[in-house]
């Protein structure tokens, strides 16, 4: 009957779990050095929470690890629609990217390119193992604590804490500027910084009948580098860790709050104009804390009952390796076979090992497969829509995809389904920089960004438009583009 819905409430349940590591296992971040764990300093988290209505449900799932491969996301989405009727397409599976943290899969070669076993850093199998399992422990307390909900969405501005890492000298090419002053001057090559950011924090909340808060999505862009670049191997959530901790302490350890961290790729968390920046991620999350209270306290609750979702896969060109770079690569490989490490400061691999082992890495998967199948999510909450990108793209492609987004807000979590590296703007490309240099984590040719951007809005496009039935059946895997 007409209106019937109504009567079915919107229901939702949420639940973390610890996923700790334990000591010696290796901690991922850096490039080149195996770094395992010697400290722990605050507690690593699988957080989830699910919501249903009228049988219908989605989840989403935030890690605080580095990456997670394509193959650990199948498997959590397909144990998800076994155990609870969760649709795979409807599990958006995101880590924070936190680099006090192992990944959950390899991401530092193609899969295909053969290295010794003490080189497999990141790639613990019992640790991913663990991880598997409790998120699906996690996933199945959220169902079992299903109740009716309201929710309430908002966003503030919180422009202090985040910066364009893209420091563009005189010649024009690009620098990452560090968190400390190079000379008393400042750091005097630095003409400007290359792009934006994104100041945007998001919140939406999620409270039961009672009163209790049972969840929050969080939306902030920034990486979550405070700790990775220690001499000592901590591990730590870094700020998304922190900002969740602050709000528990303010509304109980019963509400969940989920970190979605934003298109990260180009932006760190300190200022290069400030002598006086203290690296400090527990700093940060207080600092958000008290901003997401500022919006909660202007939020207003009311009755939701629209869930859907939808999945899209572009073919992204892999770039094609110059001749004269995979020669050199090639013939430095072949005499030096396995990887060069160097000692001083702690054993890593020599970055000129690295950099050439990059280059065939990719190279290979370009004559393998030409492109890597990218996948774009989108979870729509109510009005509230979620965009899910693989890997590290810039935030200007963020920000293109919230101006063009039929919904607001529209929240991007970046680091989703599987790895993808870095995506930089077209227009990054001619400058180089750490994220344009050829490698695993910067693979996809010029251009990519905008695909995914023309991708993720033509998705948005389809979830929110007029419709004349019933909205709620929706729910698809879009063809690829």
């Amino acid at each position: 009957m007409p209106g019937s819905d109504k009567l079915i409430r919107l229901r939702a349940g949420a639940a973390q779990v610890d996923i700790t590591p334990p000591l010696g296992t290796f901690l991922s971040g850096s490039l080149a050095g195996g770094r395992p764990a010697q400290v722990i300093a605050d507690p690593l988290y699988a957080r989830t929470v699910l919501f249903e209505h009228n049988g219908r449900k989605l989840a989403f799932v935030t890690l605080d690890l580095t990456f997670v491969s394509r193959h650990y996301t199948t498997l959590i989405r397909q144990a998800a629609a076994e155990r609870l009727g969760v649709a795979p397409t409807a599990v958006m599976v995101h880590a924070t990217q936190n680099h006090s943290a192992p990944p959950l899969g390899p991401f530092l070669l193609d899969e295909d390119f053969s290295t010794p076993a003490e080189f497999a850093w990141g790639t613990d199998e019992a640790y991913n193992q663990l991880v598997i399992e409790r998120v699906l422990t996690a996933m199945q307390r959220a169902y079992e604590a299903l109740e009716p909900v309201q929710i309430a969405v908002g966003s503030g501005i919180e422009g202090r804490l985040a910066f364009n890492r893209r420091g563009v000298r005189q010649d024009g090419t690009v620098e990452m500027p560090g968190s400390e002053w190079d000379n008393p001057l400042g750091p005097g090559w630095i003409r400007y910084l290359e792009g934006p950011i994104d100041p945007e924090l998001g919140v939406l909340c999620v409270r039961a009948d009672s009163l209790r808060m049972v969840a929050m999505l969080l939306h902030y862009t920034c990486h979550p580098v405070h700790m990775f670049r220690k001499p000592l191997p901590i591990v730590t959530a870094d700020w998304p860790g922190a900002w969740a901790r602050e709000l528990q302490g303010t509304h109980g350890e019963g509400c969940v709050p989920l970190v979605l961290n934003g298109a990260c790729g180009n932006i760190n968390p300190w200022s290069p104009y400030d002598p006086d920046y203290v690296e400090d991620h527990r700093r940060m999350g207080t600092v958000l804390a008290a901003t997401t209270e500022k919006v909660i306290e202007t939020l207003q609750f009311r009755e939701e009952t629209v869930l859907d979702w939808g999945v899209t896969h572009l073919a992204i060109p892999i770039k094609e390796v110059a001749f004269q770079e995979l020669e050199e690569a090639q013939q430095f490989l072949a005499e030096h076979p396995d990887p060069l490490w160097i000692e001083e400061g702690g054993r890593r691999v020599d970055p000129r090992w690295m950099r050439a082992a990059g280059v065939v890495s990719v190279h290979g998967a370009w004559e393998r497969d030409k492109v890597l199948d990218y996948e774009i999510q989108v979870l729509r909450v109510g009005q509230t829509a979620f965009v899910g990108l693989p890997g590290e793209p810039f935030v200007e492609g963020q920000l293109q995809i919230k101006l063009a987004s039929p919904a607001y807000p529209t929240y991007v979590a970046h680091a989703t389904t599987h790895t993808a590296g870095y995506i930089p703007t077209r227009e990054a490309f001619p400058r180089g920089g750490h994220e344009i240099t050829t490698a695993n984590w910067a693979r996809l040719a010029p251009g990519a960004l905008e695909l995914i951007v023309a991708g993720a809005v033509s998705l948005l496009n389809e979830l929110f438009a007029k419709a004349t039935g019933d909205q709620r059946s929706c729910g698809r895997a879009v063809a690829s583009h």
